[in-house]
């Protein structure tokens, strides 16, 4: 067949993946567009990080685009040339960034990542081996990636955004097994579906889109569904046929797997350890401040004081309950598109939360961690973000410490588990019926690319944004509240 770098890798992860990208892409799970775009962005960004170049359009005629590649061959003295395009015996690869000096080459291969995975490795060595047998001599492998480390400050510093890691003896000991490698690609590539097991290779280095169709026979609950267990350890089960709950049930597990399996199999009622669960009550004190940020990431930072995949606060919805008698009041902040969105945010937050209050969230590291950055970045805020940080409670410790479970949190101690199996069938706070955004990632997509709708579609995006946010600080208080019913329940 006709390889490109990214069938043979691909090809070398796992054969039936690329069998069934193939002959059977209908059964690809959705990919997000984000992260096709991220990949776009720092790779046009990175073309410029050696000076002047001279690009190769991309085309759906192959041909031209070797044609275009010889054509800028042709120039004298050193030159960049970006997707410099060949093919050697069917196998085809655009380089990201080829730099020709003196009568050397030097292969770029660019990825929006910070730090360098084995399988870009791979993708690097296939384009060598394809130069190095046209003739060319490629004295030099590079991986281009993001410096996480880098803090803009002012104009971007594409010396500094961006490390350039020497792959070269890496390639060339891999050159022995290319040329054996696709053979066995092709040798597989028939019309007779490859018949491969489940393996790590299933979620590494990438989730593979066809993971559920490769499991569509297996019955749930199962293996798969053990919920905080490595996938590493998954698959040593599976392999040892050890795969659905009954299967599971003898094995010594972590005492939380085997409470799902015998929850799920014994159908059993609600675990309640009333002395914990008051013993957390006890630790919230009126008023009461339910918070929950959402955020964003820039692979490549527009602002000053951000990093590569910081992430970048945009809102926050406030859930407010001053006394026990008090009515519920509701507080949002959602910044304007395409602005940095983190003073503003944050002088209004000290304006919504006053000092020495109890605030509430759900997996509190998550914004404690922006608190900290905030108050890092704001001298003047500092003392009041700080404050509202250490007088934070964590409504997830119930749930994570299993004082309070049943079946249906289906072994998680996240909030789109909890809630439902809480409320199981209340439409009020199911996220499905929300209008269009519906989890954390739609969320930030959405902000990210807001600055790029129309007045129209902006207006319509932040209604979903509002609506998504404030259902979180919602969805926390509709759960203190049932942590409050079952321990009066109990009591009386």
């Amino acid at each position: 067949m006709n390889l490109s770098k990214s069938k043979y890798c691909e090809g070398i992860t796992c054969i039936k993946k690329l069998w069934l990208s193939t002959y059977k892409p209908e059964e690809k799970e959705d990919i997000k567009e984000s992260v096709f775009e991220t990949g776009t962005e720092v790779g046009e960004l990175a073309k410029k990080i050696y000076g002047k170049y001279i690009d190769i359009e991309f085309n759906t005629d192959l041909n031209q685009m070797l044609e275009d590649t010889k054509k800028a061959l042709n120039t004298k003295g050193d030159i960049n040339i970006t997707e410099a395009s060949f093919n050697y015996n069917n196998n085809f690869c655009s380089v990201d960034i080829l730099r020709r000096v003196g009568d050397s080459y030097e292969i770029n291969e660019v990825k929006s990542s910070t730090h360098v995975n084995p399988i870009y490795l791979e993708d690097i060595s296939y384009q060598y081996y394809i130069l190095n047998n046209l003739g060319y001599k490629v004295d030099k492998c590079n991986i281009v990636i993001l410096n996480s480390n880098y803090v803009r400050q002012g104009k971007l510093e594409l010396d500094k955004l961006f490390l350039i890691n020497d792959v070269t003896n890496e390639v060339l000991n891999r050159q022995k097994e290319i040329k054996q490698n696709i053979i066995d690609i092709n040798s597989n590539m028939t019309k007779e579906e490859p018949k491969t097991s489940l393996g790590t290779c299933c979620k590494d280095p990438y989730d593979c889109p066809f993971f559920k169709y490769c499991t569509k026979e297996l019955q749930h609950p199962n293996i798969f569904d053990i919920s905080g267990m490595t996938f590493t350890k998954k698959i040593d089960y599976y392999k040892k046929g050890l795969i659905s709950f009954k299967d599971l049930e003898k094995e010594e597990l972590n005492p939380k797997y085997i409470e799902q399996i015998e929850y799920e199999l014994n159908n059993k009622e609600d675990k309640l350890d009333l002395t914990s669960i008051k013993e957390f009550m006890n630790t919230l004190e009126y008023p009461l401040y339910f918070l929950d940020f959402e955020t964003y990431q820039e692979a490549i930072p527009q602002y000053d004081g951000i990093s590569p995949y910081m992430q970048i606060p945009f809102q926050y919805s406030l859930h407010v309950k001053k006394s026990k008698n008090a009515p519920l009041e509701h507080y949002e902040f959602l910044a304007e598109a395409g602005i940095d969105p983190r003073r503003s945010l944050a002088e209004q937050l000290v304006k919504d939360i006053p000092k020495d209050v109890c605030t509430i969230a759900y997996n509190m590291s998550f914004e404690r961690t922006v608190l900290k950055n905030l108050a890092e970045l704001y001298s003047d805020l500092r003392e009041h973000l700080l404050n509202i940080r250490d007088n934070m409670k964590d409504l997830m410790i119930p749930f994570k410490n299993r004082n309070y479970y049943n079946k249906d949190m289906q072994g998680s101690y996240s909030i789109k588990y909890v809630l439902p199996a809480l409320f199981p069938n209340d439409p009020e706070l199911d996220y499905h019926n929300l209008p269009l955004i519906h989890k954390g990632d739609e969320a930030s997509n959405a902000y990210a690319t807001l600055h790029l709708k129309s007045k129209e579609e902006q207006e319509t995006i932040r209604q979903g944004l509002l609506v998504y946010c404030e259902l979180d600080t919602y969805a926390m208080v509709k759960i203190w509240e049932q942590l409050q019913k079952v321990c009066r329940n109990k009591c009386n």
